[in-house]
């Protein structure tokens, strides 16, 4: 397993690789469910246990994407969102978030129980806080709101933290745990009596229809009645517009020993500069799990930087002993915080969607995985309405959707004017934009000297694509797509890899608005 100080997520570097086979014919099942990780598989867990057939696919290995880079807290906790939520869309509905939330963390509790599932499963209060005056009473507001809607919570002065706080929100009854040991146990039970598991294939399209076909990118197919669309971002937009309705975020994380016993619970805070961190069991001990530096994606200072401020902020509180992992991670936005789960469109009554869980995936993935369920088996759920792709929008939302895609428009314009440099003069594990043959070219040469050159148009609307020199990446600043600095696709939207300028421009996503 890989070890200290890779770029690789601490649940990842624990666990095995998985070795599920690619789609190599056409098939029929019941549901077709895109997207390998904790929503798609504990909804096609669900509709299994159903009856129904199943098969999911996934382009790269499951349990690898948002699910293996989380902070994985099980917690209906979301920073400051029932206030917000409460003041946007009214109580009644944002119970229904609360509830799905709350029966989400209670479902994947009995889940892991009944099941013996080894997945270093313990419960843990989870705080809000706050170090800054001016936030203060939005934690109090949070904490009204959530006693409102009955969650066990209590405001408090005092946490376990090494420092002062001058209020938290604490909520009871919460849950942290490994989140792709978790997920792979639940993946075993999927295969079998008409079920699948794919991976290494990646869906391109869907053809529409009473029955649907899933397509592949060698040209197979998957048909089926119905279909589940959970790839973190939406592969297939069918008109749902969902380009324009939702944005990606990067943040950091890193694992640490440190001399001191970690503080017990789980801890995210209000102001800026962002922080999160919790502990977890590790070979007989406890390592800290600290993150933040959140940013737009393709956006803001050299990515590396980002990890050096959190290695200062952690050293300035804790006796820091050993790095063991550094990672990153990326979260979809909708416009106005919540989900969007159910109905792809009005107009598609049997393609579903699940998608824009921001930082919250673990309790949301299961709620949706339920939702989805639900109406695909019985035709409602009780908190459909709060998490419609289909909810009405909110003044807040609509100012949120003209920023958002005015930043789109601004990045879509300047990355083409920015001058390359003119030469290929780099240096090896160096990356930067370059003229070649007379156009801006992505360029990085490897730590044994080898040159890797690419078109630098995303192949999903056609940004220009920036270079994160933490991961050796090409990053979209508009939708989120990444490639490796060889082309290949690392996640995000983008259905094509970027091309050898050699060989001709790159191939632009064609059906993004079909």
């Amino acid at each position: 397993m890989k070890r200290e100080r890779d770029t690789i997520p601490y649940w990842l570097g624990t666990t095995e690789d998985t070795n599920y086979s690619r789609l190599t014919k056409d098939i029929e099942v019941d549901v077709a469910v895109v997207g390998g990780g904790l929503a798609g598989i504990t909804t096609a867990y669900f509709l299994k246990k159903e009856g129904l057939k199943v098969a999911i696919i996934e382009a790269g290995r499951i349990a690898k994407g948002a699910t293996g880079h989380t902070t994985a807290k099980i917690t209906s906790q979301h920073t400051l969102i029932y206030d917000k939520t409460i003041k946007t869309f009214g109580k009644e509905l944002a119970q229904q978030y609360a509830d799905a939330n709350q029966h989400a963390i209670r479902f994947m509790e009995d889940m892991i129980k009944s099941n013996n599932i080894e997945c270093d499963f313990e419960v843990q209060p989870a705080y809000v806080f706050t170090q800054d005056r001016n936030c203060v009473e939005k934690i109090e507001n949070e904490a009204k709101a959530a006693e409102s809607l009955g969650i066990p919570s209590e405001l408090v002065l005092t946490t376990p933290l090494p420092f002062p706080v001058l209020a938290a929100l604490r909520f009871d009854g919460q849950a942290q745990f490994h989140p792709v040991k978790y997920t792979l146990a639940m993946a075993k039970q999927i295969p079998g009596d008409g079920s699948h598991i794919f991976e290494g294939t990646r869906a391109v399209d869907i053809e529409e229809g009473e029955i649907c076909a899933v397509k592949t990118i060698d040209g197979k197919k998957i048909r089926a009645p119905y279909v589940v669309i959970a790839t973190h971002y939406p592969f297939y937009d069918g008109k749902g517009m969902y380009f324009a309705r939702m944005y990606p975020e990067r943040s950091y994380l890193l694992a640490f020993r440190i001399e001191e016993t970690p503080p017990e619970g789980m801890y995210i805070n209000v102001e800026t500069p962002g922080m999160t961190l919790r502990s977890h069991p590790h070979e007989g001990g406890r390592i800290l799990i600290f993150g933040g530096e959140n940013h737009k994606t393709g956006h803001g200072e050299e990515n590396a930087t980002h990890y050096e401020k959190l290695r200062n902020m952690v050293n300035q509180i804790f006796k820091v002993k050993e790095e063991l992992y550094h990672w990153s991670t990326q979260d979809y936005y909708t416009l106005d915080e919540i989900p969007y789960v159910g109905k792809l469109t009005a107009d598609t009554p049997n393609i579903y969607i699940a998608t824009g869980f921001r930082k919250w995936g673990m309790t949301n993935a299961t709620a949706a995985a339920i939702i989805i369920r639900d109406l695909i088996t019985k035709g409602k759920n009780p908190w459909q309405e709060i998490y419609s792709p289909q909810r009405g929008t909110t003044a807040k939302a609509a100012g949120n959707f003209i920023v958002q895609n005015a930043d789109v428009a601004v990045q879509l314009i300047s990355g083409k004017l920015e001058n390359p440099v003119d030469e290929l003069d780099i240096k090896n594990g160096e990356g930067k934009v370059v003229e070649y043959k007379g156009n801006r070219t992505g360029a990085y040469k490897d730590q044994d000297g080898k040159l890797y050159l690419v078109d630098l148009t995303c192949t999903h609307m056609g940004c220009e694509l920036k270079w994160n020199d933490a991961e050796k990446s090409w990053d979209c600043p508009c939708h989120g797509s990444r490639f490796s600095y060889d082309g290949s696709i690392i996640e995000g939207p983008a259905l094509f890899s970027l091309n050898h300028p050699d060989k001709g421009r790159n191939q632009v996503e064609p059906n993004v608005i079909k």
